[in-house]
């Protein structure tokens, strides 16, 4: 068993500019349809959101780093990041098979200027 960790840290009115600058180019890039329609849904607050998004992600690509061969076949949205029933935020890989993960678990958290997240992930090996 081996046990990995990622964390990030951004600030939002990075994503909040990348956003209103690139507008659709960036957020399709980065976001899968589901966290779009996550972020959006947030109104006034969708930039933390996204930025609360980013963050997760990055960390998961810091997380699973030493795991994988070549981290250029797994891209941002391979990585998607929902919200299980009680609002517990989840991480799921998409169209790319990541293997050896026994178990992974993920804090986020955004205030007024920044987003963090933190992952932890046991591996099989």
């Amino acid at each position: 068993m081996k046990i990995a960790c990622g964390t990030d840290i951004v600030e939002i009115n990075r994503i909040k500019n990348a956003i209103e600058k690139l507008g659709d180019k960036f957020i399709n890039k980065i976001f899968t349809k589901r966290e779009i329609e996550y972020c959006e849904s947030k109104k006034q607050m969708k930039y933390q959101h996204y930025a609360a998004r980013f963050s997760a992600k990055e960390a998961v690509f810091k997380a699973i780093s030493n795991n994988i061969e070549d981290s250029y076949p797994i891209g941002w949205k391979n990585i998607e990041v929902t919200n299980n029933e009680k609002g517990k935020p989840e991480i799921e890989f998409l169209d790319y098979n990541m293997k050896g993960i026994k178990s992974i678990d993920i804090s986020i958290s955004h205030c007024k200027s920044y987003a963090t997240a933190t992952v932890v992930i046991i591996f099989d090996k």
